[in-house]
């Protein structure tokens, strides 16, 4: 079993940055496929960001290309989303998730472990 605690949401300005952190246990860290959902109120959650095993391959969602970054520490169990040039419309709650494959962590249907999440509140 794996368990994931997300951490570092809070309220941004509209322009500003921010660093949501997910630290992982229960597994070996490496052979974990790492994702970030996010769920803004009434919408449905949605693929931001993935990353594999050993941080070499990275996938983005459309929306936020060029403006989050996904990065991993194995060492400390933990994966990051570095979110630049805030929006309003980033304002969710995020949540992080795994899956031994990196295609099926960006699947919101086949996830296998999800973080409780950590809300974003972007002001304008």
């Amino acid at each position: 079993q794996v368990q994931l605690v997300e951490s570092g949401g809070g309220l941004v300005q509209a322009g500003g940055s921010l660093r949501v952190s997910c630290a992982a246990s229960g597994r070996t860290f490496s052979s974990l496929a790492m994702g970030w959902f996010r769920q803004a109120p009434g919408k449905e959650r949605e693929f931001v960001a993935a990353i594999s095993g050993h941080g070499a391959t990275t996938y983005y969602a459309d929306s936020v290309k060029g403006r989050f970054t996904v990065s991993r520490d194995n060492a400390k169990n933990t994966v990051y989303l570095q979110m630049n040039s805030l929006k309003p419309e980033d304002a969710a709650v995020y949540y992080c998730a795994a899956h031994t494959s990196l295609q099926a962590v960006s699947n919101l249907g086949r996830i296998n472990y999800w973080g409780k999440g950590t809300l974003v509140t972007v002001s304008s």
